[in-house]
């Protein structure tokens, strides 16, 4: 189990400006971004493309690395799609994946880090849904910076992700955790990224 007392964020950077973004890192004292986007561009926003905003942060003395590759929310493989759509429990279950988050936790002893991809609702992106879910199963405390630059502890985006899918009451059949994979399940099903001629009807995500 890893350190319950490192802290890890996350962030979407959404339509923001960079100066906003900037600020809400400073706000939460972040000294690193994670890029965990699969495709680190912004066609519409591009001071979020991966070379600029690492100049950015660098003339602010914030460092960045991109891991995608790792952790991005848009496999390559087949293998890794349920029905069309990304299925991020056999995703997290790689080495690939594993070897991400490792260097997620090596890294928080030496910067304080926030996990970044486009979506502006934690709930809305592999970034909690999949990545912050992990990390949180291997004893990492997980905060969630919002629109407002206010952060949220991952217990609480869990409770609101219960809520959603109508798991929040007890169940005599299911424990609290089974309803909480169950609830993880859904939600994964209603954002993941979908393969384009996949016949399963949703959007797909600039993850």
């Amino acid at each position: 189990m890893a350190d319950s007392e490192v802290e890890v964020l996350t962030i979407g950077h959404s339509t923001q400006s960079y100066e906003d973004f900037l600020r809400k890192l400073r706000g939460a004292r972040v000294t690193a971004v994670a890029d965990v986007r699969s495709a680190p561009f912004s066609r519409h926003f591009p001071h979020f493309n991966c070379e600029a905003l690492k100049e950015e942060l660098r003339t602010d003395n914030i460092a960045y690395v991109f891991l995608g590759d790792e952790l991005g929310g848009r496999p390559k493989d087949k293998q890794f799609f349920c029905d069309g759509v990304a299925d991020y429990e056999k995703m997290a279950r790689t080495e690939t994946f594993e070897k991400g988050l490792d260097r997620v936790i090596e890294g928080t002893r030496k910067y304080r880090i926030a996990l970044m991809c486009s979506e502006h609702d934690p709930l809305d992106c592999h970034r909690c849904l999949l990545v912050g879910r992990a990390l949180s199963e291997k004893g990492i405390s997980l905060g969630h910076i919002l629109g407002n630059g206010r952060i949220v502890s991952h217990g609480q985006i869990e409770s609101r992700l219960l809520e959603m899918a109508g798991r929040s009451d007890g169940d005599f059949f299911e424990t609290p955790q089974e309803r909480l994979i169950k609830a993880y399940r859904d939600r994964a099903m209603k954002v993941a990224y979908a393969e384009r001629n996949s016949s399963v009807e949703q959007r797909i995500p600039a993850e």
